[in-house]
């Protein structure tokens, strides 16, 4: 494996970093209504538990209010009670084969919690790209100390994934502080 390869899979890495922290900060609950929000509630379906979006189309309605169609009409109960006891503080309400989960406002404390919940989010992203850094340079080390690349190329490749890291973790800020305006924002 060359310095190139290495800085070209701690890159992929990082970027996947990224992608897993903008998947877990759309489920962080806001005062608008969001249907990934529901994307992680599953509902029994034939004895085995599928996600929400594989039974029912969950789209939104209006900006504080989101739908789930059923696609089987026998589904509404037990789609209606997977949200009711899931932990997102939601009430759904049926009506007839079309259910509606109305956002409720947020109290100030569950502001405060969405936002603490989110920075640990962004802080353990940035955890995983330091030591997706502190990787690269060990395998740097590696071939350093195999004779494969010079001292020269090691400070190099450790200044240029310095540089990528930087780059990841002003990502991550700024992607927390958008969250936090959500958060805060109506």
């Amino acid at each position: 494996m060359t310095i190139a390869d290495i800085k070209k899979n701690t890159e992929g890495k990082m970027e996947q970093s990224i992608a897993a922290l903008k998947n877990n900060l759309s489920r962080i609950r806001t005062g608008r209504a969001n249907p990934q929000l529901l994307d992680a509630i599953h509902v029994e379906y034939y004895g085995s538990m599928v996600p929400l979006s594989q039974v029912a189309n969950v789209s939104l309605l209006d900006a504080r209010t989101i739908s789930v169609q059923p696609w089987e009409k026998n589904m509404s109960a037990k789609i209606e009670k997977a949200i009711r006891e899931s932990d997102l503080g939601l009430n759904p309400a049926s009506l007839g084969e079309l259910i509606r989960v109305p956002m409720p406002p947020m109290s100030e404390e569950r502001r405060k919690e969405m936002t603490k919940l989110a920075r640990t989010e962004g802080e353990g992203a940035k955890v995983a790209i330091r030591n997706l850094r502190r990787d690269a340079n060990e395998q740097v080390k590696k071939l350093v100390k195999d004779k494969q690349a010079s001292e020269d190329d090691q400070k190099r490749s450790e200044a240029d994934v310095q540089k990528v890291t930087d780059k990841f973790i002003a990502e991550v800020d700024a992607l927390v502080a958008a969250k936090e305006q959500d958060i805060l924002a109506i």
